[in-house]
């Protein structure tokens, strides 16, 4: 899921759920990436799972203060979980195919790359077509 949101700078809030609880990433700048794009996405607190689906306005004063709503949603299969990397295909509306969550060492602990990964690569095998009649 991924929410736009309105608050002191507009930001979109990518959620992954993931050991019970939202695992969190704002992106500061569209998260519609073009192969080859990468986006900075810094990892934020992480959320409960009733959070998922938030669209309203959060108060002035409260931490976020400022306008939430969905802008994508849908599922994620993940393909891979490493502390340093997470590689994943989006199953949304907008966002569709395979990304990754690169952990960015020479910014700071919380700062990852969000990018389109590239499509993995078919396993290969013998085609029925191909194979030689004996």
């Amino acid at each position: 899921m991924i929410q736009e949101h309105h608050a002191r700078k507009l930001h979109w809030d990518l959620r992954l759920e993931m050991d019970g609880v939202l695992k969190s990433w704002a992106l500061p700048k569209t998260p519609l990436v073009e192969k080859g794009e990468k986006r900075l996405a810094i990892q934020t607190e992480d959320h409960d799972l009733s959070y998922i689906d938030f669209e309203g306005e959060i108060p002035e004063g409260l931490y976020g203060a400022g306008k939430v709503t969905v802008w994508d949603s849908g599922s994620y299969e993940l393909e891979s979980r490493k502390p340093e990397k997470l590689v994943f295909i989006l199953k949304g509306e907008k966002m569709k195919g395979r990304y990754t969550l690169l952990r960015w060492k020479r910014r700071g602990e919380k700062d990852w790359l969000f990018f389109r990964a590239a499509d993995k690569p078919k396993k290969k095998g013998k085609n029925k077509e191909n194979k030689k009649e004996e």
